[in-house]
């Protein structure tokens, strides 16, 4: 869930016509917290924290409660902690999460095959297709909301709209747990009440370079000339967010029957630029990721590394592994390296993420080392199986609980 800056004056009916906006961007509220409540319903109402106990590591989700205190996802939980004091801390549970995460699927794998799955709490549809059979792309939206609800117990919401950018802006103002339309006619007027901080991309520093320049909002920057915006943000960011405030983007929703690839990333509203805080984030993607092959029975071949710093640049470094993994501890070995061999961008991390490509089925191509324990992944595949069994609470990760400083995950 995007944690950009929002306007009230977005949230507001755009109009009724639904006729040229075929794209749907579903994003789960509050995802990980979600899932908890339903175990822990005596915490509805509550600030929950999901992330590292004993004040250490990241949070993962925050309940809309603990939010109100200014608790957000990758901040450090001693942070948090000094914040919402008075909140419940859960640990971690990725693979309970990604189980849920993929009856979530199924409900929107129900509605068109034009399905893209961005992470484990949102998506991207492209229901032109699904019009005679479900009715509008705001009567899918609804009816994707309401089974949801019912058949995996957790809110969702939804933003409809032509292009995926403006898709995915118009359901981060329909939180928490709504569905907000935006015509393709009114397209430029939603995004001329956004703030600057609202546009894909634009961190803290970007947003005070623009705001020098007298740029606050949307409108003000769609008026501003591209060669102006190249002289404050470079050419790269500027061209981006040129075409942004214009709703230009021509992306279309993508979509494989064959799972190609796992992966994760975070987008950080202000930047990065802790060394260690952005390992802890990495750390935990890694665990992200190795559970959810797990949960889906996948080995991964190929681990990517994507970096993108305050300047927009955005770097990949990617491995190939001797033997395919499903472990946390092989994932987190070689996305370390990868990210200490990285030059650290001027003004920090916008977004880190990692991807596992190369799959296969968990019992193809596997070959143990004649000298390799065959109990090594024995710790991890334990610990599913204790927390689908018992619950949050019942085991964490201690890797996620101490600095990156610790052994990799799984020793």
């Amino acid at each position: 869930m995007s944690r950009a800056p929002r306007a009230q004056g977005a949230r507001r009916s755009w109009g009724t016509d639904d006729s040229a906006t075929p794209v749907l961007h579903v994003d789960m509220d509050a995802f990980f917290a979600s899932v908890e409540l339903l175990e822990h319903p005596e915490l509805r109402g509550r600030p929950l924290i999901v992330g590292g106990q004993d004040g250490r590591g990241v949070v993962s989700a925050a309940s809309y409660e603990a939010r109100a205190y200014g608790v957000n996802s990758a901040m450090p939980m001693a942070r948090a902690h000094r914040l919402c004091p008075q909140a419940v801390v859960l640990p971690v549970r990725h693979g309970h999460y990604g189980a849920v995460s993929a009856r979530v699927m199924e409900v929107l794998a129900e509605v068109t095959p034009l399905l893209e799955q961005v992470s484990i709490d949102e998506a991207f549809l492209d229901v032109s297709g699904a019009r005679r059979r479900m009715g509008t792309p705001v009567q899918v939206a609804t009816w994707i909301r309401s089974q949801i609800r019912q058949r995996v117990g957790v809110p969702a919401s939804v933003g409809v709209a032509a292009t995926k950018f403006v898709a995915k802006l118009a359901s981060s103002h329909a939180k928490p747990d709504g569905l907000l339309l935006v015509p393709a006619h009114a397209t430029q007027d939603f995004l001329d009440v956004l703030p600057v901080g609202a546009m894909w991309g634009v961190g803290e520093r970007t947003a005070a370079a623009l705001e020098r320049w007298g740029i606050t909002d949307v409108r003000t920057l769609a008026a501003t000339d591209v060669r102006t915006l190249e002289r404050i943000l470079g050419q790269a960011a500027a061209h981006h967010l040129a075409d942004l405030s214009h709703g230009i983007d021509p992306r279309p929703v993508t979509t494989s029957r064959q799972e190609k690839s796992v992966g994760t990333e975070t987008t950080f509203f202000d930047n990065l630029t802790d060394h260690e805080q952005a390992r802890l984030v990495l750390l935990d993607q890694c665990h992200q990721c190795a559970a959810r092959l797990r949960a889906r029975a996948l080995r991964s071949r190929v681990v990517v590394l994507k970096a993108r710093g305050a300047d927009f640049v955005t770097v990949t470094r990617s491995r190939t592994l001797p033997a395919s993994t499903d472990l946390a501890r092989d994932v987190w070995q070689t996305v370390s390296a990868l990210f200490e061999a990285l030059p650290v961008p001027p003004g920090g991390y916008r977004l880190l993420g990692v991807r596992l490509e190369g799959l296969e089925r968990g019992e193809d191509g596997i070959q143990l080392s004649l000298d390799e324990d065959p109990r090594r992944g024995a710790p991890e595949r334990a610990a599913d199986a204790v927390r689908r069994r018992w619950g949050p609470g019942s085991l964490a990760p201690a890797s996620l609980l101490g600095t990156s400083r610790r052994p990799p995950p799984g020793r």
